[in-house]
């Protein structure tokens, strides 16, 4: 009989969500490679809007209980004997305290650890230097469980009064991911006792939709349509996009003599009214329009007819930015010239001149000169876009970066012992043996030749049944 058993939990937040397609591309593309995640998702996200996952991704998730529900269940483990006596002397030293976010982790985390105990699971991973990442935390502190993480962008750069603070999170995590190579640098740096532990692990993109729009892209229609060439952008309306530079440049632009464009900022946020504000006083509605939100097909048929992408990334006054934008990687997956700012990991995305062009935050004046340069060079454009296409392909794909990652968590001892899910891959069969004191690693060997055998066997049967 197939073993189904989980390999390693996943806690978040909230999942699955809308704002975090990437999280629900991770989960099935590991799922796909043969990882099986114990999903956990600290908020019930069942009744948000837009619910767009089907139904049997929310069956599989354990949604943890509404807060007092949540604290009874605890109470009743504890004294069923349910609770190791490291968990039981936890609630019992935070009985008295008054309701934090700390005691609220730490109720998150002796439910999830009784479940993840039930499952045969003793690692979890979550997403964001957050609230998950912090239940994992409380996790190895109740349970004795490892975890690690993946960090982002203002979770690790935005200031914030959190009672666990990332120092902690890095110091005892097992392993840390995070999304470029420049927040992997910043981190070494910051914490260089854990400098060991830090990967870069891109954010992956399901490339099929986005290279279809590419395929149907008709240059010259791009280049000539009516009003001008189209300038895109898409986000939340937040500091950090720098959506007023966006139509500061876009002001300077026309009155420097560009010739017809038009500019469409997609999304909604805090920010609308203000920008909306911006466009009425630099009077330039007739060639930027905050277009609201859009639903992912009407986003890449917009890309389909861009002829180009901007996104001019701040630096906001908390210290929060963006990282890796996957706006940016969906752009250039659609074969679409991009432009933006040298900030955080974007430059490994955008390579001035090569996919797109580059210049400091905060400088509209200078953002409008490279808008310039491009809508007046068409065909650079479209080698930079064609270009841009070839390296979202490469580093991006959703099975690439997912294939990194449960590289990590196997070849580091992160997952449950499973011959059959190392003994697939050499690369992780090698870091995983490496591990081992002798006596084990040959009784792995032979296990992981075993499964390999199976495997052969297996798929030579059903060769000859096709035949």
């Amino acid at each position: 009989m197939a073993d189904t058993r989980p390999h390693l939990a996943y806690v978040f937040e909230r999942f699955p969500s809308f704002t975090q397609t990437f999280c629900v591309r991770e989960i099935l593309e590991l799922e796909r490679q043969g990882l099986r995640p114990l999903i956990f998702s600290i908020r019930d996200t069942r009744g948000e809007i837009p619910r767009h996952f089907p139904d049997a991704l929310y069956e599989r998730v354990h949604f943890l209980p509404p807060e007092k529900e949540l604290v009874d269940s605890v109470k009743q483990l504890k004294s069923d004997g349910h609770l190791p006596q490291s968990a039981v002397l936890a609630l019992r030293e935070w009985k008295d305290r008054p309701d934090t976010r700390d005691k609220q982790r730490l109720y998150e985390a002796a439910w999830i650890g009784w479940k993840m105990r039930e499952a045969g699971v003793r690692h979890a991973h979550s997403h964001f230097a957050g609230v998950g990442a912090r239940t994992a935390w409380w996790l190895r502190r109740l349970h004795g469980f490892t975890y690690s993480f993946t960090g982002h962008a203002n979770d690790l750069w935005s200031r914030n009064d959190l009672p666990l603070t990332l120092a902690d999170l890095m110091r005892d995590a097992s392993l840390v991911a995070t999304v470029s190579d420049y927040s992997a640098r910043d981190l070494r740096e910051r914490f260089p006792e854990a400098a060991a532990k830090v990967r870069r692990v891109y954010n992956g993109l399901d490339l099929a939709p986005f290279r279809a729009a590419a395929a149907r892209r008709d240059p010259a229609a791009v280049w000539q349509a009516p009003g001008g060439p189209l300038i895109l952008s898409v986000g939340r309306l937040i500091e950090k996009k720098g959506f007023d530079d966006l139509i500061r440049a876009c002001a300077r632009l026309r009155d420097c003599g560009a010739g017809p464009f038009r500019c469409v900022i997609v999304g909604d946020g805090p920010l609308e009214t203000e920008l909306a504000d911006l466009i009425r006083q630099l009077d330039i509605a007739d060639r930027v329009t905050l277009a609201g939100p859009r639903s992912q097909p009407e986003i890449i048929d917009l890309l389909q007819h861009a002829a180009l992408f901007a996104l001019p990334c701040v630096t906001e006054a908390d210290g929060g930015k963006d990282n890796l934008p996957t706006v940016l990687m969906e752009a250039m997956a659609a074969r679409v010239a991009c432009a933006s700012t040298r900030l955080a990991g974007v430059p490994e995305m955008v390579i001035d001149g090569i996919t797109g062009r580059l210049v400091d935050e905060r400088r509209p004046d200078d953002f409008a000169g490279i808008l310039a340069e491009m809508i007046a060079s068409p065909d650079t454009c479209e080698t930079m876009g064609r270009a841009g296409e070839e390296r979202a392909a490469r580093l991006f794909a959703q099975e690439a970066t997912a294939r990194s990652l449960r590289r990590l968590l196997i070849g580091h001892g992160l997952t449950r012992f499973d011959p059959g899910l190392v003994a697939r891959d050499p690369i992780t069969s090698v870091q995983y043996a490496r591990q081992m004191p002798l006596r084990i690693r040959q009784a792995f060997w032979k296990a992981a030749h075993r499964e390999k055998s199976e495997i052969r066997i297996s798929t030579s049967e059903t060769i000859s049944n096709q035949d």
